[in-house]
């Protein structure tokens, strides 16, 4: 038995990539999942996928925390409990700051910030009833390094950051648990988030390349080792780069 078997665990933005990899992770780690996602046909293809697994989803945009919280309440309803809330969710359309792509300013501070804000909202009364719990956010090297074309979308995860960190200083006496994890390029469809033509080739091709590039697994081994620990054991953040990443 694993200290992940039997664990409640939702995940936000669970329908590809790193929320799709870790769902399967915990799923053959004996946990009870609750996935969500904006696309409800692969939601459903996740679920199908691993039958064996205890697992429900619902559709839900993390903007919106009417939905997130309906989420929330769905584990409530399942399971009694919240264990684990992994914020998944997240953008990043690159452009240089005098291109004022204000659209996509916004809509990263919505998904990227306000995303991970509405989970944490939604989780925490439960999880300061119960004392215990863990909250734990995708954020990225570009929460703790800045380069240029990326100014906004670094800034959104340098927040995050400060947020976990703010979280982790509030709840630590109710016993609540905060995780960043941090990586860098992962063969994922995010760079679809991408307008920048040539930013979004290169984005997608060099993610391909053993060495450059992450796989979603690999993050989804992070997330397991984080939620694998001890209770009292606060792993605050875990970077994990491809080997020959510069940044």
């Amino acid at each position: 038995m694993t200290n992940i078997e039997g664990k409640v665990v939702i995940v936000m933005g669970a329908s590809s990539g790193i929320g799709e990899a870790t769902t399967k992770k915990l799923a053959q780690e004996g946990a009870k999942l609750v996935i969500a996602a904006r696309r409800d046909d692969r939601l459903k293809a996740l679920v199908e996928s691993i039958p064996n697994a205890e697992i429900s989803y619902a559709v839900a945009d993390v903007t919106n925390k009417e939905e997130v919280q309906a989420v929330v309440d769905l584990a409530m309803e399942k399971y009694g409990r919240v264990d684990v809330l992994y914020n998944n969710a997240g953008i990043m359309p690159t452009a240089p700051l005098s291109v004022t792509r204000f659209d996509e300013w916004r809509q990263m501070l919505d998904i990227n910030i306000m995303g991970v804000l509405n989970g944490i909202a939604a989780v925490l009364p439960i999880m300061k009833k119960q004392q215990s719990g863990q909250i734990i956010a995708t954020d990225s090297i570009a929460g703790h390094v800045v380069y240029p074309g990326s100014a906004v979308y670094c800034g959104t995860k340098f927040a995050v950051r400060a947020i976990m960190e703010g979280l982790r200083q509030e709840e630590r006496e109710n016993n609540i648990r905060s995780t960043i994890i941090s990586p860098g390029l992962v063969d994922t469809e995010l760079y679809t988030t991408i307008n920048e033509p040539e930013n979004r080739e290169w984005v997608k091709n060099n993610a391909k390349i053993e060495g450059l590039g992450l796989k979603s697994s690999d993050i989804a081994d992070a997330v397991a080792y984080a939620i694998s620990t001890h209770e009292t054991v606060a792993v605050s953040e875990i970077m994990i780069r491809p080997t020959k990443q510069v940044i």
